[in-house]
C-alpha cells in the first residue's frame, strides 16, 4: 500500500504544480489577467499526466510490481485451496 500512496502524492503534487504553472503563465499572457479555471486546470491535467508517465515510471512500476506478487499470491493460495477440494479422500 505504501508504493499505492506515494504514487497518488506524486502525481497530486505534479497537478498541483502543473495548475500553478499554467495559472501563472497564462495570467502572465492574458491581456486583462484573468484566467478560466476550468481551461487552465484542463491543460494542468494533460501536462501532468504527460510529465508523470516519464517521471513517474519509477515509482508506477513498483506499485504494477507489488501488486503482481500479491495476485500471484492470491492465485497461489487458491489454487491450493482448490487442489485440496479436487483430492478424493479415502472411504
Amino acid at each position: 500500500m505504501k508504493e499505492f500512496f506515494v504514487y497518488t502524492l506524486l502525481r497530486l503534487i505534479m497537478l498541483v504544480g502543473a495548475f500553478a504553472i499554467t495559472v501563472g503563465v497564462w495570467n502572465l499572457a492574458a491581456p486583462d489577467g484573468r484566467v478560466p479555471v476550468m481551461w487552465a486546470l484542463v491543460i494542468a491535467f494533460v501536462v501532468s499526466g504527460v510529465a508523470s508517465y516519464f517521471l513517474l515510471n519509477p515509482f508506477r512500476e513498483k506499485f504494477a510490481r507489488r501488486v503482481e506478487e500479491r495476485a500471484a499470491r492470491t492465485s497461489a493460495k487458491f489454487q491450493e485451496m482448490k487442489s485440496r477440494e479436487d483430492v478424493e479422500e479415502p472411504k
